[in-house]
């Protein structure tokens, strides 16, 4: 007989059961674990993926637009028959190939927290990498440069998806890739391409408006072999092409081209003061852009004042507060209409000169908004503005000692300035209307570097791009915008 304090456990068939069940629990923690992990990965490793994408996209957007900015300021557009100009810039050396290269692969886009590799081509399909063999006058590449940047990251860190040796820790699946392509368009002779002229409205123009004379060739000869002015407008052809004369580039005084030429802007207007004088009409025989008075070794090309309408101006405090045409200057004129190849006939809002300013002279408009534009402390060279290097071929910019970039010191090299700005072209073979604000036809642009303003409130420029248009554009017709008479803009399709 066993012992009362020795019992023998009775059966139960729910004690059966609960021990059935007994590490069930662990198990199902077990699977489940399987699919959040699972669900770690795809939410975290995915959208990792999806952010590199993102990343490569932004470096390979603005690896194109430095290489279209670079091919835009460098002149070359104006230079459809030099080969080696081209090469130069958009060729597998190039200053816009190593820009976009540098761009893409610098600190602000990196790719998964490094570097992607960059590839940089031109022209349409395929590409090429050297832009040379596309460049000559018949070119439609010349004229609408495209300039193609494809990124790529091919390996990037995973986490959660290596547990289940999907993707390795930095495997060549995990790669992520973009294009973007970018254009660099010149109105120039357009209007004799199959797709017809399409018009530029540049953006911030100063209110400088240039006749149709480049004065460093003072001729009245405009045929088709031999012609002086900016923008060809007398036959043949009369369709605002850069006229052959004036192509290409000249350094040091040497060449025939208008990119590289330096001359003075010089108010057409009385030096004494008062109102703009400026009743010499602008035509083929006459000559009222060079300049005799005051005695200057540099050849000087006249401007008229224009009248700013509704500005928007975002004048720094130095040119503030000065009045419209000032502001203009020193910061930017937005809404003045100086649309390429419209005729004040016909437009809407024409773009009109202003005959009751007068710029002239150290104590003009003119001199206080350029210093302040430039960051210039006195009259002439090295006063703090930037400074534009034209020797060698393509130009470079330096940083002068007051530029205004954070963390840029002078003497750096940039790849843009305050100095660059846009100067409208008006039809000068036609006299001026009668009154104080005459509308004219802009029939082209001249994107010029302001070396520096002299004391008597002249401009001493370097031409860096022109863009012509011929002068039977409507305003009805569409028309590309920018900062630049030669615009850029992203074209990468969705």
């Amino acid at each position: 007989m066993l012992s009362p304090l020795i019992r023998r456990p009775r059966k139960n068939a729910s004690n059966d059961a609960y021990s059935k069940q007994r590490g069930v629990t662990l198990a199902l923690v077990a699977v489940s674990l399987v699919a959040l992990i699972a669900m770690a990965a795809l939410s975290i490793d995915v959208g990792t993926l999806y952010e590199a994408k993102a990343e490569a996209q932004r470096a390979a957007d603005a690896a194109a637009l430095t290489a279209a900015r670079l091919i835009s300021i460098s002149g070359v557009t104006g230079d459809p028959n030099n080969t080696s100009s081209w090469q130069a810039v958009c060729g597998t050396g190039g200053t816009a190939t190593l820009a976009a290269q540098a761009v893409a692969q610098s600190q602000p886009n990196l790719v998964g927290g490094a570097a992607p590799t960059a590839k940089v081509t031109y022209g349409p399909g395929a590409g090429v990498g050297d832009c040379s063999g596309l460049a000559g006058a018949t070119s439609n590449f010349t004229v609408n440069p495209t300039v193609t940047v494809y990124v790529q990251q091919a390996k990037l860190p995973t986490f959660f998806a290596r547990v289940f040796s999907l993707v390795g820790g930095a495997s060549s699946n995990s790669g992520v890739s973009a294009t973007a392509m970018a254009e660099v368009y010149n109105p120039s002779g357009s209007s004799s391409l199959a797709s017809g002229m399409v018009p530029v409205q540049p953006r911030c123009v100063k209110p400088w408006i240039v006749p149709n004379r480049d004065p460093i060739h003072p001729t009245n000869t405009c045929t088709s072999a031999t012609c002086y002015n900016f923008v060809q407008l007398l036959p043949p052809p009369a369709n605002g092409t850069i006229p052959p004369a004036s192509q290409g580039i000249s350094l040091g005084g040497v060449g025939t081209g208008v990119i590289g030429e330096i001359f003075n802007l010089v108010p057409d207007c009385s030096y004494a003061g008062g109102a703009c004088n400026s009743g010499l009409p602008f035509n083929a025989t006459a000559q009222p852009n060079v300049v005799t008075t005051p005695p200057s070794a540099t050849p000087n090309l006249q401007y008229l004042p224009s009248y700013v309408q509704n500005p928007s101006p975002a004048a720094p405090s130095c040119g503030a507060g000065n009045g419209d045409y000032q502001q203009s200057i020193a910061g930017c004129d937005n809404t003045t209409p100086y649309q390429c190849g419209v005729q004040s006939a016909v437009a809407t809002a024409p773009t009109q000169v202003n005959l009751n300013e007068n710029p002239y002279g150290a104590a003009g408009d003119t001199f206080t908004a350029a210093q302040c534009l430039i960051h210039e402390a006195g009259a002439g060279a090295g006063n703090g503005q930037d400074v534009l290097v034209t020797d060698p071929f393509p130009f470079q910019i330096q940083a002068g000692s007051a530029n205004p970039l954070t963390g840029v010191p002078g003497g750096s090299t940039i790849s843009s300035s305050d100095s660059i700005v846009s100067l409208p072209i008006y039809d000068s073979g036609v006299p001026l209307p009668a009154g104080q604000q005459p509308a004219v036809t802009i029939i082209g642009f001249l994107q010029v570097f302001i070396n520096w303003v002299n004391a008597d409130g002249s401009l001493n420029v370097t031409v860096l791009n022109v863009a012509g248009c011929g002068n039977l554009s409507t305003s009805a017709s569409p028309y590309v915008t920018g900062t630049s008479p030669v615009p850029i803009r992203l074209i990468t399709p969705p």
